[in-house]
């Protein structure tokens, strides 16, 4: 599979000065957690699951979650666990082969640790499809049993099985037990890096400790207790030091349209004379103040976003492509003979770039680069928002 797969390759070659590479399930962690883009939560007891994800696929969705936890009803858990069971089975059945390929990277979010090992062994076969677990309400006490699970189960599928812990419990929230648990974090993810995918974020449950919920003209950024958290967790977590992890920017919870309070957060400028329509859509549709929460998840260190929408896909993946100027940027900066550091000028020649300062940054460039593409010299997020929306008609 490949991000913007799901688009003519005529118009994918006039977008791109770089195609979006190709991945698979199999593709090394480094580039599968970075590739991870708008992973797409879908409650797992949806009857045509199995549909869902195909659908989502050709629409260019490239990781999923299946969720037993916070999205269904307590009393649903067994049936969920079969209607997963008897979907991911009959997906593998009809997918077997070269088409499994395109498949989104497949994971099931659990409640517990003893549900990782009595759902591979119900899944046979079909844990071939299948990516990895995401393990709610992460700390040190709760998450080495999910490890330890997904370590065994691992080993008695002889399938790669991936961790995605999610990091949203109280004791994370509060400032006198943060750090703590930060460490602790920090010491369990660290013994089973190999297994560890990406860290998420688990905003909406920050906000519930204090009973807040932000406003659609509002970004994470907006709430500064859940700004301090996200802070704090790259700070420690997500080092380009090579001790960090990726990090996934949180949910953003609206996809209709509701009464502001503020302006619209989308300038005229970027659409003038192309797609002022585009531009209505995404405002009346609350994606204006997605696309700004995106560029702030950017901004402090944070790659992918968790999603409940699949009008969020697009934008998070739009907003993932690197420009033309930040991969001249990199490229200049990453080349052999500057290794002994120095200050240049951009060759967009309206910056400067100071070698050994942003040599991280430019690493993390190019890996994002290859996995969602360089832009075109004159291409921008309106363009590749444009054809991505086409593309899906």
């Amino acid at each position: 599979m490949r991000h913007f797969g799901h688009i003519a390759p005529e118009i994918r070659n006039r977008l791109f000065h770089r195609e979006p590479g190709e991945f698979t399930a199999d593709s090394p962690a480094s580039l599968l957690s970075v590739a991870l883009g708008a992973t797409l939560y879908s409650p797992a007891t949806r009857p045509r699951l199995a549909d869902d994800v195909v659908k989502q696929a050709q629409h260019g969705v490239a990781s999923m979650v299946l969720c037993l936890e916070d999205s269904i009803d307590d009393a649903d858990v067994v049936g969920a666990e079969e209607n997963l069971v008897a979907q991911l089975s009959a997906l593998s059945a009809r997918e077997e082969g070269a088409a499994a390929g395109q498949l989104p990277l497949l994971f099931i979010r659990v409640r517990h640790a003893a549900q990782i090992s009595d759902l591979v062994r119900r899944l046979g076969p079909a844990v071939r499809i299948l990516s990895g677990f995401v393990m709610p309400k992460f700390t040190e006490e709760r998450g080495v049993p999910f490890l330890e699970a997904l370590t065994a189960a691992e080993a008695a599928s002889g399938r790669r099985l991936f961790a995605m812990p999610v990091l949203e419990s109280p004791e994370l929230l509060h400032l006198e037990t943060r750090a703590d648990t930060l460490a602790g974090i920090a010491r369990t993810v660290d013994k089973y890096r190999d297994r560890v995918l990406a860290l998420r974020l688990g905003v909406t449950d920050f906000c519930s400790a204090y009973g807040l919920r932000r406003q659609p003209d509002m970004t994470a950024y907006d709430v500064q207790i859940v700004a301090s958290v996200i802070a704090d967790v790259v700070n420690v977590l997500g080092r380009a030091d090579g001790t960090g992890f990726t990090v996934t920017g949180p949910v953003w919870e609206y996809f209709r349209a509701q009464e502001r309070m503020f302006k619209p957060q989308l300038r005229n400028s970027p659409f003038l004379g192309r797609a002022e329509e585009l531009r209505t859509a995404l405002i009346e549709h609350d994606i204006d103040g997605l696309l700004r929460e995106i560029g702030l998840d950017r901004a402090n260190g944070l790659l992918g976003k968790t999603c409940i929408h699949p009008s969020h896909v697009l934008p998070v993946h739009a907003l993932s492509v690197v420009s033309h100027e930040e991969f001249s940027d990199a490229q200049d900066i990453l080349r052999p003979e500057r290794g002994g550091g120095g200050v240049l000028r951009s060759a967009y020649t309206n910056k400067m770039n100071e070698v050994k300062p942003h040599r991280a940054w430019a690493e993390r460039t190019l890996k994002r680069a290859q996995a969602f593409g360089v832009a075109g010299e004159d291409v921008g997020f309106v363009e590749l928002l444009t054809a991505g929306l086409s593309g899906d008609n």
